[in-house]
C-alpha cells in the first residue's frame, strides 16, 4: 500500500526540490504538496494522508496552527516539523504540539526520507493483510478486544479509510472528510481490502457509539439499496435503448409462485400447527445473508441454504436466500426442525 505524505511549505522551490528528489522513493510513498496550513487542511479533507511534513513559519496558517488542527481532527497522522529557525524552545513547542520528529534546514534529502520511512513503518507494525473481508476481520478485532488503528484500502475503488479501536470498541472512522458512522458505513461496504494494523490508538472521542455488528449490517443494507438503485437505472436505460418488438403470438406460461408453493407444502406436510404467520419477499435481509455466507466460507461449511433467526421478538424468522430473498415469519413455538427439513427439500 503506497502511503501519501503531505509536505507543507511556503517556499515553492523547496516543494519542487522535495517532490523531485523523493521520486526515487515512489515505491514506498507518494508526495502531495501544500503552500500553507489552510491549503493543507483542504488536502486532508480530500486525500488519505499517512504523514505530514510541515514548515512552522508560513503565512495565513502557520505550522503550529496546523499541528493543533491535526491533533484535534486527525490524531493518528504523525507530523514531522522542518524549519530554518531551529532553537531548543521552538523544538520543545513543536514536540509539545504533537510533532513526532524535528529536522532543521538545511538538511540532506535522504535524512528526511529516512525519518519519513521510519515513521511510516509504524503504521503497519501490527501486520498487513491483503484481499480480506473487512466485516469479518473487524468483528475479530472486537472479539479480541484489540486497541489499534486500522488503515484500509478498498481493492476495487482504491479508496482509503481509517478505523480506531480501543479495547475492541470502535471509537471513530474516517474516509477523507467523512467521520463517525458515515465513514464506518462507507468502509464496511468494501468487499476486499488491504489492511494495515498499528498497535496503538490515539486518545479520541467516541463518535460512533454503536456495537460493530449493527454497523456492518446497516452498511450492507445501504450498499444493497445503492446497488439495487443502480441496477434499476441500468435496466431502465437498457430498456429505453431496445427497439420495439412485435407482440408475441403465443401466451407465455405463468411462472409458479414460490411463496404459494411454500405455503402449500408446509400446510400439507406440517399441518395446522406449523405456526406459520406469513411468507414474503424481503430484500432488506440481503446484507445479513451476505455476512452469514462469508462466515460460512471462512469455516468451509458450504453454501448457505436457509437460516433460522431468533431475535427475541414475538415472531422468529426463517430466511431462504436466492435471487429473491424469501422470509417466513413463524411462532417461536413452531416445530422448527420439521419446517426446516421440509424447506430444505424444496
Amino acid at each position: 500500500m503506497i502511503k501519501n505524505v503531505l509536505i507543507v511549505d511556503d517556499d515553492q522551490e523547496m516543494l519542487v526540490a522535495l517532490q523531485n528528489g523523493f521520486q526515487k522513493y515512489e515505491d514506498t510513498f507518494s508526495v502531495i504538496t501544500a503552500e500553507n496550513g489552510e491549503e493543507a487542511v483542504e488536502k486532508l479533507k480530500k486525500s488519505t494522508i499517512s504523514l505530514i511534513v510541515t514548515d512552522l513559519k508560513m503565512p495565513r496558517m502557520d505550522g503550529f496552527s496546523l499541528l493543533q488542527h491535526v491533533m484535534e481532527n486527525f490524531p493518528d497522522i504523525p507530523v514531522i516539523v522542518i524549519t530554518g529557525y531551529s532553537t531548543p524552545e521552538m523544538e520543545r513547542m513543536a514536540r509539545e504540539g504533537g510533532a513526532v520528529s524535528y529536522i532543521a534546514k538545511p538538511f540532506m534529502l535522504d535524512s528526511l526520507a529516512r525519518k519519513i520511512m521510519g515513521t511510516l513503518r509504524k503504521e503497519s507494525e501490527g501486520g498487513t493483510l491483503h484481499s480480506v473481508s473487512s466485516g469479518i476481520f473487524l468483528q475479530l478485532m472486537e472479539m479480541e478486544q484489540k486497541t489499534c488503528t486500522i488503515r484500509l484500502e478498498d481493492k476495487s475503488s482504491g479508496k482509503k479509510g481509517v478505523l480506531f479501536f480501543s479495547d475492541g470498541e470502535l471509537l471513530d472512522a474516517r474516509v477523507n472528510d467523512l467521520q463517525g458512522k458515515s465513514a464506518a458505513y462507507e468502509i464496511f461496504s468494501w468487499d476486499k481490502v488491504t489492511i494495515s494494523i498499528q498497535n496503538v490508538c490515539p486518545p479520541i472521542a467516541n463518535r460512533v457509539n454503536s456495537d460493530l455488528q449493527p454497523l456492518i449490517l446497516e452498511a450492507s443494507r445501504l450498499k444493497d439499496e445503492a446497488d439495487m438503485n443502480e441496477e434499476s437505472r441500468k435496466s431502465e436505460r437498457d430498456e429505453a435503448e431496445k427497439p420495439a418488438r412485435p407482440a408475441a403470438s403465443q401466451k407465455t406460461k405463468p411462472v409458479r409462485d414460490p411463496i404459494r408453493r411454500i405455503r402449500t407444502v408446509i400446510d400439507e406436510q406440517v399441518g395446522q400447527r406449523s405456526g406459520l404467520v406469513d411468507v414474503y419477499r424481503d430484500k432488506s435481509w440481503d446484507g445479513n445473508v451476505r455476512q452469514w455466507s462469508k462466515v460460512g466460507s471462512i469455516f468451509a461449511t458450504g453454501e448457505l441454504q436457509l437460516c433460522y433467526v431468533d431475535r427475541g421478538e414475538a415472531t422468529d424468522y426463517i430466511v431462504l436466500p436466492g435471487s429473491d430473498t424469501i422470509v417466513l415469519s413463524v411462532n417461536p413455538k413452531c416445530p422448527r426442525d420439521k419446517i426446516m427439513k421440509v424447506l430444505h427439500k424444496l
